[in-house]
């Protein structure tokens, strides 16, 4: 089978495509024929090391696809040949990945698709949609009518957190470029701060005068100084980028105020997380309330490209591996 893949740890250059064997599943796997796959900035990071996982070589590179079950194993119960299908946890911990033309995927980590759904448009959300749900409830215990400010609002991560909390019924305060503020409030945002002003600090303050109850930066700068500040009582901050970042922690005022923060990645997710998460994002998919902002589509044997891009570039929107039509 054709795939992209890599021998050992490396640049974007070490990506490779040519032809490897194909995978054998196990008694509790379905075997994917791949449609496409989603290139996200966490692949980057376990293609270069900077995120240590396990990994077999020669390694299939990719976190999500979407495709068809070519087949399921005798002990993958709800599969079988045929059915349209997602995922979004391969390619670390172990597991091969996704940019090839078939893959292995255990059965508990495998979704139908649903009806009518773009399949394109459905693996570019695959990843950050489940961040977003994982972030919002799992981590941030966001519950209706809370108020919940959203740094970097525009991106993949930040407009699915918009749109979910939206649909949840809290109160969404989103940060994002001027440029930008249309489309985060046809998200459902109910106030748009431009993140080049120096007092966005205080204009949310201004909007969420009692504070605000979670707080979510998905830019990376996590400037716990100001986002501790924002914190109603009993507010909750999720952190889930900036792996270079030292911020400075106010301790005083994260105690006095009974508030909390919570580091998280998507990597760490349990199978019964990442199901809850994915039952959210084909509700949402089926009900045409999420789809990415834009989506370009390379061919497979153009993933080097795609990863030089994804780390030297601000990529507006989402770059997907078209693997077959």
């Amino acid at each position: 089978m054709r795939a992209a893949y890599i021998t050992g740890l490396g640049p974007p250059d070490a990506i490779r495509h040519g032809e490897l064997p194909p995978p054998e599943p196990g008694p509790h796997d379905v075997l994917v024929d791949v449609e496409a796959s989603a290139v996200n900035p966490v692949d980057a990071l376990v293609r270069s090391g900077a995120y240590a996982t396990p990994l077999p070589f020669p390694f299939v590179i990719g976190r999500d696809l979407v495709g068809t079950v070519a087949a399921a194993g005798p002990a993958a119960h709800g599969f079988r040949a045929g059915d349209r299908v997602w995922c979004n946890s391969l390619g670390h911990a172990g597991r091969q990945g996704a940019a090839a033309e078939q893959a292995v995927v255990p059965a508990d980590r495998l979704y139908h698709l649903p009806p009518d759904t773009d399949p394109i448009e459905a693996v570019a959300l695959a990843h950050a949609a489940a961040t977003a749900h994982l972030a919002l409830f799992t981590h941030g215990r966001l519950r209706c009518g809370e108020t919940v400010a959203v740094l970097g609002a525009a991106g993949n991560v930040g407009s699915a957190l918009v749109t979910m909390a939206a649909h949840a019924g809290a109160r969404v305060i989103a940060v994002a470029s001027g440029r930008d503020a249309a489309y985060v409030r046809s998200l459902g945002a109910d106030l748009v701060i431009d993140y080049h002003r120096p007092d966005t600090g205080a204009l949310i303050r201004e909007a969420a005068p009692a504070g605000v109850d979670l707080h979510i930066d998905t830019s990376g700068h996590n400037d716990l100084e100001t986002g501790v500040g924002l914190l109603a009582d009993c507010g909750r901050i999720v952190v889930m980028s900036g792996l270079r970042s030292r911020p400075v922690l106010p301790v005083r005022d994260l105690y006095v105020k009974d508030c909390s923060l919570h580091g998280f990645a998507i990597s760490h997710a349990d199978t019964a997380q990442l199901a809850g998460a994915a039952h959210h994002v084909n509700m949402l998919l089926g009900a045409g309330r999420l789809r990415p902002r834009a989506v370009e589509t390379l061919p497979l044997d153009a993933a080097a490209e795609a990863h030089r891009r994804i780390e030297n570039e601000r990529v507006r929107g989402k770059l997907v591996l078209r693997i077959r039509d």
